[in-house]
């Protein structure tokens, strides 16, 4: 796990991309966005509300929760395929690929920890949330999500530009516009977004940052979402490299 986690951090690039992207983001929305007053739909709740957050604080929110859907799901890809020969390699020596996969876990677990952290404490230098212990739970929980999913993409694909061109796609959709919490509220069809990867975190976060209600079993839903797409991960990956094994 040390080893996989110290690949990654050598990248330069990898740092830049971690530290730059929400810090942009974050700048881009308070130089562009205002205080009016949008209505967002809290579906999640038991008892679904609308209520008028300011268009500053919950466009912030949301590029917390789509910076790190994307960082995370990048970073797990690249986890993948970029050592695939050397894990291939040390299947050879006699290593389980199921250790190999579990270190890979393990390093990106990590990784989501440190993005969620970071990134909501840096949202803390342009607006003061009560409840950002809960916030970084529920941006924690969409960089399980899409981390599981990266590591899908990459068991499935052999190709770099194959697999950038599914993670862009689902993420660009999902967390990057149908998970918008205003776009949300006036969507016609709701009930198909509630079924892609970012609506429980999503929602988790969105409820933490701006309520006092409690998204426990939102997150609940965010881990058994994110821990089906880790068992078919796991499962695509293991057998692959029992084959080149073999």
């Amino acid at each position: 796990m040390l080893l996989i986690f110290r690949i990654l951090i050598r990248q330069k690039i990898v740092l830049i991309l971690i530290f730059l992207i929400p810090l942009f983001f974050f700048s881009i929305i308070e130089i562009t966005s205002s205080e009016n007053l949008l209505p967002v739909t809290l579906d999640a709740l038991s008892e679904p509300d609308v209520i008028l957050i300011p268009e500053r604080q919950i466009s912030l929110v949301y590029y917390a929760i789509a910076s790190c859907g994307f960082l995370v799901s990048f970073l797990a890809l690249y986890l993948i395929q970029q050592n695939r020969k050397v894990n291939k390699r040390l299947i050879i020596c006699g290593y389980s690929p199921i250790d190999l996969l579990a270190a890979i876990l393990c390093a990106l677990i990590l990784i989501i920890i440190f993005i969620s952290t970071y990134v909501g404490l840096l949202i803390l230098f342009f607006h003061d949330y009560s409840n950002v212990v809960g916030l970084m739970i529920g941006l924690s929980m969409i960089g399980f999500v899409y981390g599981c999913y990266g590591l899908l993409v990459g068991s499935l694909l052999k190709k770099e530009l194959e697999g950038i061109l599914m993670i862009v796609l689902l993420a660009n959709i999902d967390v990057g516009w149908l998970q918008n919490p205003v776009f949300y509220s006036q969507a016609e069809n709701q009930t198909f977004i509630q079924y892609l990867p970012g609506y429980f975190p999503s929602q988790s976060a969105v409820i933490q940052a701006f309520t006092d209600f409690s998204s426990k079993s939102l997150n609940t839903s965010a881990l058994l979402y994110g821990a089906i797409l880790l068992l078919i991960s796991m499962i695509i990956y293991f057998f692959k490299m029992k084959t080149s094994r073999n």
